[in-house]
Protein backbone atom coordinates (compact mmCIF):
# COMPACT_ATOMS: atom_id res chain seq x y z
CA UNK A 1 0.00 0.00 0.00
CA UNK A 2 2.97 2.28 0.57
CA UNK A 3 6.47 2.76 -0.48
CA UNK A 4 8.32 1.57 2.51
CA UNK A 5 11.48 4.13 1.82
CA UNK A 6 9.27 6.82 2.33
CA UNK A 7 6.34 5.42 4.80
CA UNK A 8 8.20 5.09 8.76
CA UNK A 9 5.96 3.44 11.57
CA UNK A 10 6.66 4.41 14.92
CA UNK A 11 4.97 4.96 18.18
CA UNK A 12 4.71 6.78 20.80
CA UNK A 13 5.67 6.42 24.93
CA UNK A 14 2.10 7.43 25.64
CA UNK A 15 1.83 3.34 25.53
CA UNK A 16 4.11 3.49 28.42
CA UNK A 17 3.99 6.63 30.02
CA UNK A 18 2.39 9.88 29.97
CA UNK A 19 3.79 13.48 29.26
CA UNK A 20 0.22 15.00 30.45
CA UNK A 21 -0.50 12.85 33.66
CA UNK A 22 3.09 11.70 34.60
CA UNK A 23 1.75 9.20 36.93
CA UNK A 24 1.19 6.97 34.04
CA UNK A 25 3.45 4.69 33.57
CA UNK A 26 6.16 6.63 36.24
CA UNK A 27 7.69 3.48 37.21
CA UNK A 28 8.71 2.28 33.73
CA UNK A 29 11.74 3.70 32.85
CA UNK A 30 13.71 5.20 29.42
CA UNK A 31 15.29 2.43 28.23
CA UNK A 32 12.59 0.20 28.74
CA UNK A 33 10.22 2.31 26.83
CA UNK A 34 12.63 2.15 23.58
CA UNK A 35 13.29 -0.85 23.59
CA UNK A 36 10.25 -2.49 23.66
CA UNK A 37 9.39 -0.07 20.69
CA UNK A 38 12.76 -1.60 19.05
CA UNK A 39 10.80 -5.64 20.20
CA UNK A 40 7.65 -4.47 19.01
CA UNK A 41 8.63 -3.74 15.97
CA UNK A 42 8.80 0.16 15.55
CA UNK A 43 11.19 2.47 13.91
CA UNK A 44 10.64 5.54 15.63
CA UNK A 45 9.41 7.15 18.46
CA UNK A 46 8.25 11.16 19.44
CA UNK A 47 9.90 12.21 22.31
CA UNK A 48 8.38 12.00 25.75
CA UNK A 49 9.21 13.67 29.02
CA UNK A 50 11.75 10.69 30.03
CA UNK A 51 13.61 10.97 27.29
CA UNK A 52 17.48 12.58 27.82
CA UNK A 53 17.22 16.01 26.19
CA UNK A 54 20.72 15.85 25.38
CA UNK A 55 20.48 15.35 21.90
CA UNK A 56 23.65 13.19 21.63
CA UNK A 57 22.81 11.06 24.33
CA UNK A 58 19.22 10.37 23.37
CA UNK A 59 20.49 9.66 19.68
CA UNK A 60 23.21 7.08 20.92
CA UNK A 61 20.33 5.14 22.60
CA UNK A 62 17.95 4.91 20.18
CA UNK A 63 20.57 4.22 17.27
CA UNK A 64 21.61 1.20 19.67
CA UNK A 65 18.07 -0.09 19.34
CA UNK A 66 17.73 1.33 15.34
CA UNK A 67 15.28 3.61 16.60
CA UNK A 68 14.83 7.36 15.03
CA UNK A 69 12.83 10.20 16.38
CA UNK A 70 9.79 11.15 14.64
CA UNK A 71 9.14 14.48 15.87
CA UNK A 72 8.92 16.80 18.90
CA UNK A 73 5.83 18.68 20.80
CA UNK A 74 5.92 22.55 20.39
CA UNK A 75 3.23 24.17 22.31
CA UNK A 76 1.77 27.12 20.88
CA UNK A 77 -0.09 30.13 22.38
CA UNK A 78 -0.43 32.82 19.50
CA UNK A 79 -3.92 33.43 21.12
CA UNK A 80 -2.34 34.40 24.39
CA UNK A 81 -1.59 38.48 24.99
CA UNK A 82 2.34 38.44 25.56
CA UNK A 83 3.40 35.08 24.70
CA UNK A 84 3.97 35.17 20.32
CA UNK A 85 7.88 35.47 21.07
CA UNK A 86 7.64 33.37 23.37
CA UNK A 87 5.77 30.64 21.13
CA UNK A 88 8.53 31.32 18.80
CA UNK A 89 11.19 30.70 20.80
CA UNK A 90 10.12 27.95 21.67
CA UNK A 91 9.12 26.47 18.58
CA UNK A 92 13.02 27.15 17.40
CA UNK A 93 14.35 25.47 20.06
CA UNK A 94 12.22 22.27 18.75
CA UNK A 95 13.72 22.60 15.60
CA UNK A 96 17.09 22.86 16.61
CA UNK A 97 16.51 20.02 18.73
CA UNK A 98 15.31 17.81 15.92
CA UNK A 99 17.55 18.74 13.51
CA UNK A 100 20.45 17.73 15.69
CA UNK A 101 18.74 14.53 15.77
CA UNK A 102 18.09 13.88 11.75
CA UNK A 103 14.71 14.99 11.81
CA UNK A 104 12.46 17.42 10.12
CA UNK A 105 8.96 17.57 11.33
CA UNK A 106 7.62 20.06 14.28
CA UNK A 107 4.11 18.60 15.77
CA UNK A 108 2.46 22.16 17.17
CA UNK A 109 -0.90 22.74 19.16
CA UNK A 110 -2.18 25.98 20.42
CA UNK A 111 -2.69 25.88 24.31
CA UNK A 112 -4.25 28.96 24.36
CA UNK A 113 -7.67 28.34 26.78
CA UNK A 114 -6.85 24.74 26.44
CA UNK A 115 -8.94 23.04 28.88
CA UNK A 116 -7.85 19.11 28.20
CA UNK A 117 -4.95 19.75 31.17
CA UNK A 118 -7.91 20.90 33.70
CA UNK A 119 -10.35 19.42 35.92
CA UNK A 120 -13.52 20.14 33.86
CA UNK A 121 -16.04 18.25 31.87
CA UNK A 122 -14.54 18.56 28.14
CA UNK A 123 -17.85 18.75 25.92
CA UNK A 124 -19.03 22.08 28.86
CA UNK A 125 -16.06 23.66 28.64
CA UNK A 126 -14.10 23.74 25.42
CA UNK A 127 -12.62 27.38 24.08
CA UNK A 128 -13.46 29.07 21.13
CA UNK A 129 -12.24 31.52 19.41
CA UNK A 130 -13.15 34.74 18.62
CA UNK A 131 -12.00 36.03 14.70
CA UNK A 132 -9.65 38.34 15.59
CA UNK A 133 -8.03 35.50 17.71
CA UNK A 134 -8.48 32.88 14.99
CA UNK A 135 -6.68 35.77 12.74
CA UNK A 136 -3.92 35.45 15.33
CA UNK A 137 -3.51 31.97 15.48
CA UNK A 138 -3.59 31.65 11.39
CA UNK A 139 -1.03 34.39 11.46
CA UNK A 140 0.72 33.45 13.83
CA UNK A 141 1.39 29.68 12.21
CA UNK A 142 2.13 30.83 8.57
CA UNK A 143 5.30 32.99 10.46
CA UNK A 144 6.15 29.51 12.30
CA UNK A 145 5.90 28.00 9.28
CA UNK A 146 8.26 29.57 7.02
CA UNK A 147 10.39 29.43 10.10
CA UNK A 148 10.87 25.78 9.64
CA UNK A 149 10.47 26.07 5.51
CA UNK A 150 13.89 28.44 5.55
CA UNK A 151 15.69 25.49 7.54
CA UNK A 152 14.48 22.98 5.17
CA UNK A 153 12.10 21.32 7.84
CA UNK A 154 7.96 21.43 8.46
CA UNK A 155 5.55 22.53 10.80
CA UNK A 156 1.98 20.14 11.10
CA UNK A 157 -0.83 21.49 13.25
CA UNK A 158 -2.18 18.81 15.36
CA UNK A 159 -6.19 19.11 15.91
CA UNK A 160 -6.53 18.28 19.97
CA UNK A 161 -9.37 17.55 22.42
CA UNK A 162 -10.18 20.31 24.30
CA UNK A 163 -8.31 22.89 22.29
CA UNK A 164 -9.43 25.63 20.53
CA UNK A 165 -9.10 23.47 16.92
CA UNK A 166 -10.75 20.17 18.17
CA UNK A 167 -13.02 19.58 15.30
CA UNK A 168 -13.53 19.00 12.13
CA UNK A 169 -15.22 22.62 10.77
CA UNK A 170 -12.24 24.29 13.21
CA UNK A 171 -9.52 22.04 10.71
CA UNK A 172 -11.28 23.33 8.06
CA UNK A 173 -11.11 26.99 8.85
CA UNK A 174 -7.23 26.27 10.20
CA UNK A 175 -6.55 25.27 6.49
CA UNK A 176 -8.34 27.73 5.11
CA UNK A 177 -6.89 30.37 6.47
CA UNK A 178 -3.40 29.33 6.74
CA UNK A 179 -0.69 28.86 4.24
CA UNK A 180 -0.33 25.18 2.88
CA UNK A 181 2.77 25.46 1.74
CA UNK A 182 3.82 26.45 5.25
CA UNK A 183 1.23 25.31 7.89
CA UNK A 184 0.50 20.86 7.15
CA UNK A 185 -2.07 19.06 8.87
CA UNK A 186 -1.29 16.28 11.73
CA UNK A 187 -4.20 13.93 11.26
CA UNK A 188 -4.36 12.56 14.37
CA UNK A 189 -7.54 9.96 14.07
CA UNK A 190 -8.67 9.12 17.78
CA UNK A 191 -8.73 12.97 18.76
CA UNK A 192 -10.84 13.46 15.46
CA UNK A 193 -13.25 10.52 16.25
CA UNK A 194 -13.92 11.72 20.02
CA UNK A 195 -14.36 15.38 18.73
CA UNK A 196 -17.63 13.26 16.69
CA UNK A 197 -16.22 13.50 13.40
CA UNK A 198 -14.99 11.21 10.92
CA UNK A 199 -11.27 10.75 10.39
CA UNK A 200 -11.55 9.11 7.14
CA UNK A 201 -13.71 12.06 5.59
CA UNK A 202 -11.26 14.58 6.65
CA UNK A 203 -8.40 12.46 5.52
CA UNK A 204 -9.90 12.56 1.90
CA UNK A 205 -10.85 15.95 2.25
CA UNK A 206 -7.38 17.34 3.30
CA UNK A 207 -5.05 14.34 2.14
CA UNK A 208 -2.72 16.99 0.86
CA UNK A 209 -2.06 19.00 3.72
CA UNK A 210 -1.18 16.22 5.66
CA UNK A 211 2.45 15.35 6.77
CA UNK A 212 2.12 13.46 9.41
CA UNK A 213 -0.37 11.16 11.52
CA UNK A 214 -1.00 9.80 14.64
CA UNK A 215 -3.08 6.45 14.26
CA UNK A 216 -5.29 6.33 17.66
CA UNK A 217 -7.87 4.13 18.48
CA UNK A 218 -10.91 4.84 20.50
CA UNK A 219 -13.24 2.54 22.75
CA UNK A 220 -16.76 3.44 22.01
CA UNK A 221 -18.25 2.87 25.43
CA UNK A 222 -15.91 4.16 27.65
CA UNK A 223 -16.35 7.85 25.19
CA UNK A 224 -20.10 7.17 25.62
CA UNK A 225 -19.72 6.87 29.25
CA UNK A 226 -17.14 10.00 28.90
CA UNK A 227 -19.99 12.31 27.28
CA UNK A 228 -23.16 11.35 29.17
CA UNK A 229 -21.06 11.67 32.65
CA UNK A 230 -19.35 14.20 31.56
CA UNK A 231 -15.68 13.20 32.63
CA UNK A 232 -12.82 15.23 31.87
CA UNK A 233 -10.03 14.84 29.25
CA UNK A 234 -7.94 12.80 32.62
CA UNK A 235 -10.74 10.92 33.69
CA UNK A 236 -11.54 9.57 30.15
CA UNK A 237 -7.68 8.86 29.33
CA UNK A 238 -7.54 6.73 32.64
CA UNK A 239 -11.29 5.39 32.13
CA UNK A 240 -8.96 3.88 28.97
CA UNK A 241 -11.09 5.84 26.10
CA UNK A 242 -7.93 5.73 23.80
CA UNK A 243 -6.72 2.52 22.88
CA UNK A 244 -4.24 0.79 19.30
CA UNK A 245 -5.04 0.76 16.25
CA UNK A 246 -7.08 -2.75 15.37
CA UNK A 247 -8.48 -2.71 19.13
CA UNK A 248 -11.14 0.02 18.96
CA UNK A 249 -13.99 1.17 17.12
CA UNK A 250 -12.33 3.04 14.19
CA UNK A 251 -11.57 1.57 10.48
CA UNK A 252 -8.10 2.06 9.91
CA UNK A 253 -7.96 0.41 6.25
CA UNK A 254 -9.90 2.81 4.48
CA UNK A 255 -8.09 6.07 5.97
CA UNK A 256 -4.72 4.33 4.76
CA UNK A 257 -5.84 3.70 1.38
CA UNK A 258 -6.50 7.30 1.37
CA UNK A 259 -3.60 8.08 2.81
CA UNK A 260 -1.52 5.86 0.53
CA UNK A 261 -3.48 6.70 -2.90
CA UNK A 262 -2.66 10.75 -1.72
CA UNK A 263 1.23 10.03 -2.08
CA UNK A 264 1.50 10.24 1.59
CA UNK A 265 5.26 10.19 2.40
CA UNK A 266 6.53 10.59 6.05
CA UNK A 267 5.54 9.20 9.69
CA UNK A 268 2.37 6.81 10.85
CA UNK A 269 2.98 6.78 14.58
CA UNK A 270 0.91 4.84 16.49
CA UNK A 271 -0.68 6.24 19.63
CA UNK A 272 -2.38 5.15 22.73
CA UNK A 273 -2.42 7.39 26.17
CA UNK A 274 -3.32 4.37 28.12
CA UNK A 275 -2.41 3.43 32.00
CA UNK A 276 -0.01 0.17 31.56
CA UNK A 277 -1.44 -1.07 34.59
CA UNK A 278 -4.48 -1.63 32.70
CA UNK A 279 -2.93 -2.35 29.25
CA UNK A 280 0.26 -4.16 28.93
CA UNK A 281 2.52 -2.35 26.98
CA UNK A 282 4.59 -4.39 25.09
CA UNK A 283 1.52 -6.60 24.18
CA UNK A 284 -0.54 -3.62 22.84
CA UNK A 285 2.42 -2.35 21.19
CA UNK A 286 2.81 -5.46 19.54
CA UNK A 287 -0.78 -5.77 18.83
CA UNK A 288 -0.67 -2.65 16.92
CA UNK A 289 2.38 -3.20 15.06
CA UNK A 290 0.13 -7.16 13.83
CA UNK A 291 -2.69 -5.15 13.14
CA UNK A 292 -1.16 -2.68 10.26
CA UNK A 293 0.60 -5.39 8.77
CA UNK A 294 -1.99 -6.96 8.33
CA UNK A 295 -4.51 -4.21 7.39
CA UNK A 296 -1.88 -2.36 5.28
CA UNK A 297 1.32 -4.69 4.48
CA UNK A 298 3.60 -2.17 6.62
Amino acid sequence: MFDRERVHLGITPTVWTNDDFPLLGNDIPFEQCVSEMALAGFEGTSVGHKFPRDPEVLKAALDLRGLRVSEPWASTFLTVPGMRQRTVDGFAEQMRFIRALGGDTVVVAEQGGAVHLQPLPLDANKPVLTDSAWEELTTGLDELGKMAAAEGMRLCYHPHMGTVVQTRAEVDRLMAGTDPEHVHLLLDTGHLYWAGDDPLALAREHAARIRHVHLKDVRRAVLDRARAEGLTFQEAVFAGVFTVPGDGVIDFAPILRTLADAGYQGWLVVEAEQDPAKAHPLTYARRARSYLRQVAGL
